[in-house]
């Protein structure tokens, strides 16, 4: 005989299964949320792992599968004298760069945050129009300002007399020089917030004893700041070992390989693609970047021992730098002519000329806006930019809805947060070639036919950006007070109700800003969609980069200017929208 469940109100046997899982449910959605969406970040995250192991041990077919168990590709791997020099390239590049950017972006910051120097808000337009070049746009501007008939050759030639070019770019110094101005940028914005928030009463105790400006900044400031800066070079160095875009264009023609162009032209230069071998490397990469990440997450865990911001009246403070100031506000714009005017005023020159040359008084005479005409009326450019944009955007807000809500049950230490945080976080561990070649294993062993789809490269990218969106929605949480969602709570709503009609309104702010990165992020990238792209879902750092390989830089320089015009407006929106939703851009 049917019954009715009291709780429920569903017809059936007592207790039946849709009766417990609707008390379930009731009683602690949340619960169920987190089990769903732990299996959710699982199917994203855990496949790419194992496929590279899975396929590093195997051989590889002509097809593309696996085929018999082996070690011949570690073997062969370690045997090789060109994986210790690579790995050797790697650190070096990587340190270089990581030292550039931290001296350019941390002055900058310090100037910003803590002198009274005048012309600061340079900074923040660089830093944000920076955000709009895409990476192999700013490679290939400073590989026309440093290249042989460049303007600081022709400059030094004029001077020294000698016919040689003075600088190389293509070389190791080249590579670092860029990098490191690359991650400028960053660097600024993230040691900006370091800088706020120091604690005035230090420095003015030193300076009470006697101390100069450069004597208090060197035992005080810096030293209070030790582990923002350790472990933001430390972050630049593990993105140097990760980097794919300035070795391949800079460093390739002079054979100046990194990890990530081993694993490159392992799968692109070959007859065959090797996925084995390549796999092999990645797995090298992913070990080496893994036990960084660890040193990593030591250095933050130890922030706190130098705190200085306390409940007791802490007031941030400016510096007085009297006459020096203006000499601070120099090296602001000094700075902005660096990272932003010269690599524009680069590509300008190179857009507008009819084939590629240095500055001279003749190349005024030949000034043409044919390249712009060429971009604005090709095919394959427009539909670059309709798939980088398609991209984008679902990249952005499917990795955003995922985000919100593990935010939330992670920072509220709901049942299961401790597994959604590892889940969330696990993906910092691949280097975006290494998660390509993961990606090509996995969709070329299921039945699923989106290979080489815009569908493939927007999953890709949501493992890739899923621990900064989950790390905006955590950090947007930890600002609200429990005892918004205790009042829901006290009205009888359910966890999942306080999180859709109390936390996610209040969180929106954040979650926006998280989005407007990850879609900026995401159409700058090339490592991935160099690899995982097909006919139909070139985006625009492909073609970029298909472009530069077919001596084709005119062309390239003004379909990147008029893609960077596209992009520095909704940088700038982004700057705006966060500034009127009292969200910092300048990296708290």
């Amino acid at each position: 005989m049917a019954t009715v469940d009291i709780a429920s109100g569903l017809p059936g046997r007592a207790p039946g299964a849709a009766a417990w899982w609707w008390r379930a449910w009731r009683d602690d959605n949340s619960a169920i949320a987190a089990a769903l969406l732990a299996v959710v970040l699982a199917l994203l995250v855990l496949p790419p792992i194992g496929y590279l192991v899975y396929g590093s041990l195997h051989t590889t077919l002509p097809n593309g599968a696996a085929g018999a168990l082996t070690l011949d590709y570690f073997r062969t791997l370690l045997a090789e004298p060109q994986l210790a020099r690579s790995a050797l390239n790697s650190c070096i590049f990587a340190f270089g760069s990581a030292a550039v950017a931290i001296t350019f972006g941390g002055v900058q910051a310090w100037i910003v945050e803590r002198t009274n120097a005048p012309l600061k808000t340079f900074a923040v337009v660089g830093a944000f129009v920076s955000l709009a070049i895409p990476y192999i746009l700013y490679v290939v501007a400073w590989l026309f300002i440093l290249g042989p008939h460049g303007p600081l050759n022709d400059l030094a030639r004029l001077v020294t007399g000698s016919q040689r070019p003075l600088l190389d770019v293509e070389s190791m110094w080249g590579m670092i020089l860029v990098e490191g101005l690359l991650w400028t940028p960053l660097a600024f914005l993230m040691l900006c917030s370091t800088f706020r928030a120091a604690n005035a009463a230090f420095e003015e105790a030193a300076m009470t004893c006697g101390a100069d400006t450069l004597t208090t900044v060197r035992q005080i400031t810096l030293k209070l700041a030790t582990p923002a800066l350790l472990a933001l070079a430390l972050m630049v160095f593990i993105r140097g070992i990760e980097a794919f875009e300035v070795p391949a264009l800079v460093g390739l023609s002079k054979r100046i390989n990194v990890l990530t162009t081993e694993i490159y032209l392992s799968l692109k230069l070959q007859a065959r693609p090797d996925l084995g071998r390549a796999s092999a490397f990645a797995v090298v990469l992913l070990v080496a970047v893994s036990v960084l990440l660890y040193f990593y997450g030591r250095i933050a865990r130890s922030a706190s021992r130098y705190q200085t911001v306390t409940g007791k009246g802490f007031r941030p403070r400016q510096m007085d730098l009297g006459a020096g100031r203006w000499i601070a506000g120099a090296v602001v714009v000094i700075n902005f002519v660096i990272v932003v005017v010269l690599p524009v005023l680069g590509l300008l020159w190179t857009a507008l000329m009819p084939y590629n040359q240095g500055v001279s008084w003749r190349g005024f005479h030949l000034m043409t806006l044919a390249n712009f005409r060429t971009a604005l009326g090709s095919g394959g450019m427009i539909g670059a930019a309709e798939n980088t944009l398609l991209l984008a955007c679902a990249t952005a807000t499917v990795t955003v809805a995922l985000a919100a809500l593990t935010g939330w049950l992670v920072a509220r230490r709901r049942r299961g947060a401790w597994l959604l945080d590892q889940l969330a976080t696990m993906p910092l561990i691949f280097p975006g070639v290494v998660l390509a070649v993961a990606m090509m294993q996995i969709f070329l062993a299921l039945p699923v036919p989106i290979y080489g789809t815009i569908w493939m490269l927007m999953i890709a990218f949501t493992v890739r950006y899923l621990p900064y969106g989950a790390r905006y929605a955590f950090t947007g949480v930890l600002q609200i007070h429990r005892e918004l969602e205790e009042a829901a709570v006290a009205s009888g709503a359910s966890p999942l109700r306080q999180w859709g009609a109390v936390v996610l309104p209040l969180i929106a702010p954040a979650l926006a800003a998280g989005w407007l990165f990850i879609f900026l992020m995401a159409t700058r990238d090339l490592s991935m969609p160099v690899l995982l792209s097909g006919p139909r879902s070139q985006v625009v750092a492909v073609q970029l980069f298909d472009l530069w390989t077919n001596g084709q830089g005119t062309e390239l320089a003004a379909f990147g200017l008029l893609w960077t015009a596209v992009m520095t407006v909704l940088a700038v929106a982004a700057y705006v929208l966060a500034e009127r939703a009292g969200i910092s851009v300048q990296g708290d």
